[in-house]
C-alpha cells in the first residue's frame, strides 16, 4: 500500500497585492529618501561625537577616547535608575491609554448621534500642544493653586496640604495623568480605525449563536483588531518612552523624575558635555529600535493576512 503524503501548496500572492506593494513602495520612497537627507549626517555626527571627551567650554581639549564614554554611562546607577522612569512611565501610560482609548473608540464607533461632534471633543487634548497641557496640569496639581486636592480630598491620602511634587511617586503620577490626558485620543483614533474593519456579520452571527457581549468581544473584536493594536501600541510606546516636555515642564527632573531624554538634554545643554551627551542619545535610538523590534516579535502580527492576502 502506497502512503500518500500531503504537500501543502506555496501561498501564491496576488497580482492586486503585487501592484499594491509596487505602489506602496514608490509611494513611501521620496519621503524615505527626504527622512535620510534630513536625519544621516545628525545621527553620523552625534555617532562620531560619542567616541569623544568632548566640552563645549574647553572645546581644545577634546580627545579621542573610544568607547569609555557608554562605558561610563553603562556603569552609571544614574542612567539605569532614569532608565527605570523611563519604562514605567511607558508601560503605565501606554496600558491605561489603551484601556481608556478601547472605550473611546467603541462610544465613537457605535454613536449616531452627533458623532462628528463627539468625535472632535474626544480629539481635543491631543491638538493642544504638550508644553502648554504640561502647564496646566502643573497648576491643576499645585499645592497653592491647584483644584485637586479640593476636589479630591474625600479620598484617602489626599488632604488640602498634600503637595504632589514633594515626593517621587506622587510627581511621577502627576506626569503620568498630564501624559495619558494627552495622548489617549491619539490611541482612540488609531483603535477606531482598527475597529471599523471588523465585520459587522461576524459580530452578528456570534450575537445570533449566543455569544455574551464579553465572548464578542474576546473572540471576535481583539483578534481582528491584532494588527490595529498592534500599530497603536507601538506608535505609543515609541513616543513615551522619549517623553521629556512633561517632565521638564512639571518638575525638571526633580525628586528623581528624569527620564532618558531629560538626562540627555542635561548633559548637553546644560553641561555642555556634546561627548557624553552623544553616547546618551545613540543609546537612546538604540534603545527605541529594541522596543520597536520587541513589540513587533510580540504580538508577531500577519501583516499580509490582516490585509486579507493570505
Amino acid at each position: 500500500m502506497t502512503a500518500v503524503t500531503a504537500t501543502r501548496e506555496p501561498a501564491v500572492t496576488s497580482d492586486r497585492a503585487v501592484a499594491e506593494n509596487s505602489l506602496g513602495r514608490r509611494l513611501v520612497l521620496p519621503a524615505v529618501l527626504l527622512m535620510l537627507i534630513v536625519t544621516a549626517y545628525p545621527m553620523l555626527r552625534a555617532l562620531y561625537l560619542s567616541l569623544f571627551r568632548y566640552r563645549l567650554t574647553t572645546p581644545d581639549d577634546r580627545a579621542f577616547v573610544g568607547l569609555s564614554n557608554y562605558t561610563h554611562v553603562l556603569t552609571d546607577s544614574l542612567f539605569w535608575k532614569d532608565m527605570g522612569n523611563t519604562v514605567l512611565i511607558m508601560v503605565i501610560t501606554v496600558g491605561v491609554e489603551l484601556v481608556i482609548g478601547f472605550a473611546f473608540a467603541m462610544v465613537m464607533h457605535r454613536i449616531v448621534f452627533a458623532r462628528g461632534a463627539i468625535r472632535t471633543a474626544i480629539l481635543i487634548p491631543y491638538g493642544i500642544i504638550t508644553v502648554v497641557s504640561a502647564f496646566a496640569w502643573q497648576f491643576t496639581f499645585s499645592l497653592n493653586n491647584g483644584y485637586v486636592n479640593s476636589w479630591f480630598s474625600w479620598l484617602p491620602g489626599i488632604s488640602a496640604d498634600t503637595n504632589w511634587f514633594g515626593g517621587h511617586w506622587t510627581a511621577m503620577f502627576a506626569i503620568m495623568v498630564s501624559e495619558i490626558w494627552k495622548t489617549t485620543p491619539f490611541m482612540s483614533l488609531l483603535l477606531l480605525a482598527g475597529l471599523s474593519q471588523v465585520s459587522e456579520d461576524m459580530l452578528e452571527a456570534a450575537k445570533v449563536d449566543g455569544a455574551t457581549w464579553w465572548q464578542r468581544f474576546y473572540k471576535v473584536i481583539l483578534p481582528n483588531m491584532r494588527a490595529a493594536i498592534m500599530v497603536a501600541v507601538l506608535f505609543r510606546a515609541l513616543d513615551a518612552f522619549r517623553i521629556f516636555d512633561n517632565i521638564f515642564v512639571m518638575t525638571k527632573g526633580a525628586q528623581n523624575t528624569e527620564s532618558s531624554s531629560f538626562l540627555t538634554y542635561r548633559q548637553v545643554i546644560e553641561q555642555f558635555q556634546l561627548g557624553m551627551g552623544s553616547a546618551l542619545s545613540v543609546l537612546l535610538f538604540l534603545s527605541v529600535l529594541l522596543l520597536a523590534w520587541g513589540i513587533v516579535k510580540l504580538f508577531n502580527v500577519d501583516l499580509a493576512a490582516a490585509r486579507g492576502e493570505g
